[in-house]
């Protein structure tokens, strides 16, 4: 019931591909067919983002199905997986790879190229026994998170389609398989350098830093001026400022990646690889999402800390060609500095407080304000979307002097200790002033979502689409896409977690 036959040639999308991975040479890789799927269906189809690239909509028709299901081989791609290696919970895993990803190529786009992935694809050398195979439920979330992201203004991978079958996978119970198209200027990751500077391979690190600094990251050579013209130091540096970037949009929304090992980080600063993530509900800086990290290594209020340790270790490898260990400290020191300026401005900017020339002493009475709202958030576990969303409403509506029916106690609903409440929200209001309300809050409500990928919501779509009905996932992207609007008739969508949403568990397993 479930043969499938070897990859076959299929349809030309009449793609002018590059392939620039292939020119670093065998080191960096081997050559493979995806292993096919059996009896694939579509799941869904993103031609918003085929709209964006400039792709032709046909490249999602159903003659393009079985290439995106693996069991047929685009016209001119050249599939293969990469070898990388990494520290997985802190521990060296030694070498890793594309256990289940296996590249296409790489193709242009109104966005630049793109390089190309099947996740799900079936066995490679990198799998370590393995099956290759992604299940339904894990490649529902990817799916959707990454466009999520992408909707919130976040630096992700992005999904291009969803393949589901009937194909047997064993987890801790028996699933169904399933295989996401996702793309990315470049799927390189901290785990590339570790592999080849572990090894001793300096002439193969130098070959691929040269290459990420030509085709992704040619800011590095105005950057070496500053750095005594060591264009490899000014390579850490990029990586160290678009992490720090990233992290600080990570913590601002709420959100918990979950596995930030090495091998899981992107030298171009994308979210990458969306496994036992969530966004928070209940606001708790120790909230762990992954089942799996039993030591908590990966919680919320530690992941600024895990970025720079994973960066110390992509510092490491990058050493043998800066050649000069004070100048690399100096570097990933930056971190240390950039990553709190880019939080700061993220949480100031949920508040409201933007459009002006702050001082480092108003930075500082700000991120008090800041620190000081979180305790309350986390005193009471307030539901972290859904406050910043309801004091946007709040502030642009003037605490219920413009419209009666949503007043400041549409947040004050949200807390037990009125007194702490009030007390902050005084604070607050002086700091806001005689400013024009109206304006910010607007501009708060395009800062602050109202819809995020809820845990409970992927389960719900994920138990749909385990009957055969995919269309709650196609709702949900619809929502995800454009989380800042109200999308009236979706509120429920918007609103407090059912009890049940606590006892849901996410795990590694995928």
């Amino acid at each position: 019931m479930f043969s499938a036959s070897a990859p076959s040639s299929a349809p030309s999308p009449s793609w002018d591909w590059t392939h620039r991975l292939t020119q670093l040479g065998p080191r960096f890789f081997t050559r493979l067919q995806p292993t096919p799927l059996a009896a694939p269906v579509w799941a869904m189809r993103n031609r918003a983002l085929l709209d964006e690239l400039g792709w032709s909509s046909a490249l999602l028709d159903d003659a393009h199905l079985s290439a995106f299901a693996g069991n047929s081989v685009l016209p001119g791609s050249d599939p293969m997986a990469t070898v990388y290696s990494g520290h997985q919970f802190g521990q060296w895993a030694g070498q890793l790879g594309d256990g289940r990803a296996i590249w296409l190529g790489e193709a242009p786009s109104r966005l630049g190229p793109q390089e190309i992935q099947l996740k799900g694809a079936g066995r490679t050398p990198y799998s370590r026994g393995g099956d290759g195979r992604a299940v339904l439920r894990s490649s529902i979330r990817e799916y959707l998170c990454s466009e999520a992201m992408h909707g919130l203004g976040i630096a992700t991978t992005r999904a291009l389609c969803l393949v589901a079958s009937p194909e047997p996978v064993r987890r801790e119970t028996l699933e169904t398989a399933a295989l996401v198209t996702r793309l990315a200027p470049s799927f390189l990751r901290f785990g590339h350098f570790e592999h080849f500077a572990a090894q001793g391979d300096v002439d193969s690190l130098r070959t691929l830093a040269d290459h990420a600094i030509a085709h992704h990251l040619p800011e590095c050579h105005a950057r070496a001026e500053h750095l005594n013209g060591n264009v490899y130091a000014a390579l850490l540096q990029v990586v160290q400022e678009r992490t720090a970037h990233l992290l600080a949009q990570w913590q601002a929304v709420g959100f918990c990646h979950g596995v930030m090992n090495t091998d899981n980080m992107s030298l171009l600063g994308l979210t990458i690889d969306y496994g036992p993530f969530q966004f928070m509900d209940g606001f708790d800086p120790g909230h762990i999402c992954n089942h799996t990290d039993t030591q908590g290594r990966y919680a919320y209020s530690r992941q600024p800390n895990i970025a720079y340790w994973n960066l110390f270790c992509l510092a490491q490898a990058l050493l043998p060609l800066i050649e000069d260990q004070d100048l690399t400290l100096q570097v990933l020191e930056g971190y240390k500095s950039g990553f709190p300026r880019a939080l700061g401005d993220a949480m100031r900017a949920k508040l409201g407080l933007t459009g002006e020339l702050a001082t480092e002493d108003l930075r500082e009475a700000d991120w008090q304000l800041v620190e000081d709202l979180l305790q309350v958030l986390a005193s009471e576990r307030v539901d972290y979307t859904l406050f910043w969303r309801r004091l946007s409403h709040a502030v642009v509506n003037g605490w219920g002097q413009h419209k009666p029916q949503a007043p400041a106690t549409d947040v004050q609903d949200l807390f037990i200790d009125r007194h702490r409440w009030q007390a902050w929200l005084s604070r607050y209001q002086v700091r806001l002033g005689q400013a024009d309300l109206g304006r910010i809050g607007q501009t708060m409500l395009r800062t602050n979502p109202k819809f995020v990928l809820r845990n409970h919501l992927a389960e719900l779509a994920i138990r749909q689409a385990q009957t055969g009905d995919y269309s709650e996932i196609e709702t949900l992207h619809n929502l995800l896409k454009s989380p800042f609007d109200e999308h009236p008739g979706f509120e429920a969508y918007a609103d407090l977690p059912p009890d049940w949403a606590s006892q849901l568990e996410i795990s590694c397993s995928s």
